[in-house]
């Protein structure tokens, strides 16, 4: 009796395990490449939201100087400026007037024309004399007001050449005068009060010549001292 021949048992494949591995590292790249896509589009709109808050900041700082530059703004202008010294320039950039120190102490404010010639001069020494003086259109002192240390006040006018002509001066004592001098600066007439309240009237050249008018300097040598009262003649025995 013959006996079938049964087939072989098919012997089952072990399935891979690495297959299911690859898989799951697979998506967990790619979850992780979608979070960094998400967090550099986040880092993205936060850099574009910073850089516009910030160009926006600074145009509103921007603003609120150039406000305060030209009008001013309570709070924000200071009570006290300090400088060395001070330029006026007008719209076309030329200088104007200038306050300040020179090299020898004294404080000048300074105003002049368009032509750059001086109009208006105000001047404080370093030894306390004040003065104020006019210059006409060529520059030359006119008209000089001066007070000096000793109490010493004048008032002085000059010609077109800067030559004194006619001055107005009180000295400390309390005398007053009024002297005339000619073209060459000579003086050749005054009158005036003395310090004890008399009359003086002076006629005919006096000698002296009077000191340009452009400093405070010229207001001081132009001050006439009062004039000697004549002697009586001695009366004649017949």
């Amino acid at each position: 009796m013959t006996t079938p021949v049964q087939p072989p048992t098919p012997t089952p494949t072990p399935t891979s395990p690495s297959a299911p591995a690859s898989s799951g590292a697979v998506s967990e790249l790619l979850r992780r490449l979608e979070t960094l896509e998400t967090e550099i589009r986040r880092l993205r709109r936060l850099g574009m939201g910073t850089l516009i808050f910030t160009a926006v900041m600074l145009g509103v700082a921007a603003a609120l100087v150039v406000t305060a530059a030209r009008h001013g703004m309570p709070g924000f202008v200071p009570s006290v400026v300090e400088s060395k010294e001070f330029v006026l320039r007008d719209k076309n950039g030329r200088v104007r007037g200038a306050w300040g120190q020179d090299d020898e102490g004294a404080i000048r404010l300074v105003l002049q024309d368009y032509r750059n010639r001086t109009s208006i001069k105000l001047n404080l020494l370093d030894d306390g004399s004040s003065g104020l003086t006019f210059s006409d259109s060529t520059g030359s002192a006119r008209l000089v007001m001066a007070v000096l240390p000793d109490e010493t006040v004048n008032l002085v006018f000059a010609d077109g050449r800067g030559i004194t002509r006619t001055v107005l001066g009180l000295s400390p004592n309390g005398a007053s005068t009024l002297v005339f001098a000619d073209g060459g600066g000579t003086t050749r007439s005054g009158i005036g009060v003395d310090n004890r309240g008399r009359p003086m009237l002076t006629l005919g050249s006096m000698g002296a010549e009077a000191a340009p008018a452009d400093s405070v300097a010229a207001a001081r040598e132009t001050v006439p001292k009062p004039a000697r009262k004549p002697r009586r003649p001695a009366a004649q025995v017949p």
